[in-house]
């Protein structure tokens, strides 16, 4: 679904900028509502988790593959404000290192892999964890449909960007019809990879899923106005408590997160398909990369996810797997500290509230 330079018009690119920096500006003051000292670690290892799995093409129908596109796990992870900029940065680390997805098409990038599919898999994911019951397995079966739902979601969000602004003269009718059908495909795959990670995170450490907070009760604090969640009242030095099966520490968590992400991205990538995915099939067949342009990173040492000079291929993608990933970590975890210090800054609590 990165899409490249060329694909979309400059003015409909510069929207679609605008809108991007809106929704990141946005979402920075409304992830200082969800980072908290135990999740603001986590939403960089989400980001970097992202970046690994996208890496692992899988095939879903003959001469097409598909990836991870990580709205729906981020927002259910950490957030919908915080899933925002996850997916943000690995769309940043990706254009800019890796020649992935076009900087002119950045905002259109970010507008349709991390607003769209953030917006719509959250809003699904709320709505069915209000009318199933209170347990761990709705919420994974939530996270299954919300992630199903985002993917083609995705895609109508392109072909309609692209049917306002395409740079070739293609039926849009066509367009839809080609990038809907791939993509429900391909979002079975997302929901697979999405309740699976999700559920493992809830059997360790369920206090720090954010979707599924509704199955406590939570204290809260106003604060400038603005309620905010409280530390629970029986934290004590190891952090909140959680239940005798359930007492993972944070830091085993991001340990294991974190080296489950570079193997994904140092190994498990060389296997993944080499088939073009959902968005580079449709664009070949229907003819919409006619006026692709050179990426302005095509010369970085990383582009297309290899080392230059290294002539190994797999210890050349296995080392820019592995860059990736600790870049993203580190970037996305400076970030998200940033805001949580930022909100911890802020914080004045003046009236206590039980919700």
């Amino acid at each position: 679904m990165h899409v490249p330079d060329g694909f979309i018009n400059a003015p409909t690119s510069a929207v679609t900028a605008v809108v991007a920096a809106g929704a990141i500006a946005v979402s920075l003051r409304g992830a200082r509502r969800e980072l908290d000292d135990r999740t603001a670690p986590l939403a960089g290892l989400v980001a970097a988790f992202i970046f690994a799995v996208q890496m692992l093409n899988f095939p879903v129908a003959a001469g097409t593959s598909g990836h991870l596109l990580g709205g729906a796990l981020a927002a259910i992870l950490v957030g919908p404000f915080t899933g925002v900029l996850c997916v943000s940065v690995v769309l940043l680390m990706q254009g800019v290192l890796f020649a992935d997805g076009g900087l002119t098409a950045l905002g259109v990038n970010i507008t349709d892999m991390a607003i769209v599919t953030t917006v719509v898999a959250y809003a699904v994911f709320r709505g069915l964890v209000k009318v199933l019951p209170r347990s761990r397995r709705s919420v994974t079966a939530a996270s299954f449909v919300a992630a199903v739902l985002s993917v083609p979601a995705a895609a109508v969000a392109f072909t309609f960007l692209y049917w306002i602004g395409g740079t070739t003269d293609v039926a849009i009718g066509k367009v839809a019809t080609a990038m809907i059908g791939v993509h429900v495909l391909i979002g079975i795959g997302e929901a697979v990879i999405t309740a699976l990670t999700v559920g493992a995170v809830l059997a360790v450490r369920p206090d720090l899923v954010h979707g599924a907070r509704d199955l406590r009760q939570t204290l809260r604090l106003r604060v400038n106005g603005e309620l905010v969640d409280a530390p629970p009242a029986d934290k004590g030095p190891a952090g909140p408590a959680v239940p005798a099966a359930a007492r993972t520490s944070r830091r085993t968590l991001w340990a294991t997160g974190l080296v489950t992400s570079l193997v994904l991205a140092g190994f498990v990538s060389f296997y993944a398909s080499a088939s073009p995915d959902g968005l580079e099939k449709v664009a070949a067949d229907k003819g919409i990369d006619a006026k692709t342009g050179k990426h302005a990173a095509s010369d970085s040492p990383l582009a297309d996810y290899g080392v230059k000079d290294v002539t190994n291929a797999r210890l050349s993608g296995g080392l820019a797997g592995v860059i990736g990933v600790g870049v993203t970590v580190v970037g996305g975890s400076a970030m998200f500290w940033a805001v949580r210090r930022r909100r911890g800054a802020d914080a004045s609590p003046t009236v206590v509230e039980n919700v």
